[in-house]
């Protein structure tokens, strides 16, 4: 199985986000528009995990919910990686509060006994919104920049689970579902 630990969005949060980008969708941008059923944070992406595996996995993330409080982050504006000229990923970025840095070092750490590598990138937490596709030639993005800077989102998402996710690929796209669920403490 494919999977990714993730902070699943709950709907009113999805739905919100998807409103918000609905002038830039709209706009003749060479962009894969990610469904809002899929928006969520990746915090760990595990790769292909074989079924023995599995208990190690439930564990290592039951673990790192059990020793952290809910807490709240917020959204933290649009933008785009590598670039806004040259973007492969248009994403909506979440706060990185302490207590969500210190969830994910602990995440990495858990992981890790279980076996995992350890992700050496610094942590953007974000949520992907669409995906660029390879025609888009120079001056394709043009004023994205300032387009994402108008996009208005204030808002804040209770962080109550870590979501095991399964990641199904597909000619249409990728789909995902929940396997496990860890609540985090109780605050």
């Amino acid at each position: 199985m494919r999977l990714f630990v993730a902070l699943k969005l709950p709907k009113k949060q999805r739905t919100r986000i998807h409103r918000a980008i609905r002038g830039l969708r709209e706009e003749e941008l060479p962009v894969r528009w990610t469904d809002p059923a899929n928006y969520h944070v990746t915090l760990k992406f595990l790769g292909e995990v074989r079924r023995e595996r599995m208990e190690g996995v439930g564990v290592a993330l039951e673990q790192v919910a059990g020793s952290t409080k809910a807490f709240t982050v917020e959204f933290d504006g649009f933008g785009a990686f590598p670039t806004v000229r040259r973007p492969r990923v248009i994403w909506l970025g979440i706060e990185s509060t302490p207590e969500f840095r210190c969830m994910k070092q602990d995440l990495e750490w858990a992981m890790g006994e279980a076996g995992f590598e350890a992700e050496t990138r610094a942590f953007h937490p974000h949520v992907t919104v669409g995906r660029a596709g390879p025609s888009g030639g120079a001056g394709a993005f043009r004023g994205l920049d300032r387009r994402l800077a108008e996009l208005g989102l204030a808002g804040e998402i209770r962080v109550h689970t870590l979501d095991l996710m399964r990641s199904h690929l597909s000619r249409g796209g990728a789909s995902y579902s929940v396997v496990h669920s860890a609540r985090l403490a109780s605050s």
